[in-house]
C-alpha cells in the first residue's frame, strides 16, 4: 500500500479581497486559531458586501478575542488602510 503526497495549497493572490481580509486579523490574539479564521471571514464578508459596519462584523463574528474590541478595530482598520482599502 502506498500513500500519495497531499495536494499543494494554492495561496490567494496578495491583492485579493480574501487575502487582505485574513491578513488584517493575523496579529489579533484569539483563544483558538479558528476564532481568528472566523474573524477574518467576518471582515471578508463586510468588505465584500458592505452591509453594516466593521464594528458589527467584529461583534457578530463570535470570535473569542483576547484584547479589547476597540484595539481589534483599530488594528483591523490600520491593516486595511495599509492594504489600500477604503472604509
Amino acid at each position: 500500500m502506498t500513500t500519495i503526497a497531499p495536494p499543494k495549497v494554492k495561496e490567494f493572490d496578495p491583492a485579493s479581497l480574501e487575502k487582505i481580509a485574513y491578513s488584517s486579523v493575523k496579529s489579533i490574539p484569539t483563544k483558538e486559531p479558528n476564532d481568528q479564521y472566523r474573524l477574518g471571514y467576518s471582515v471578508w464578508m463586510f468588505l465584500k458586501e458592505r452591509k453594516g459596519t466593521l464594528e458589527l462584523a467584529v461583534k457578530n463574528s463570535g470570535s473569542r478575542i483576547l484584547i479589547p474590541e476597540s484595539e481589534v478595530l483599530s488594528i483591523i482598520k490600520k491593516e486595511l488602510k495599509t492594504s489600500g482599502m477604503e472604509l
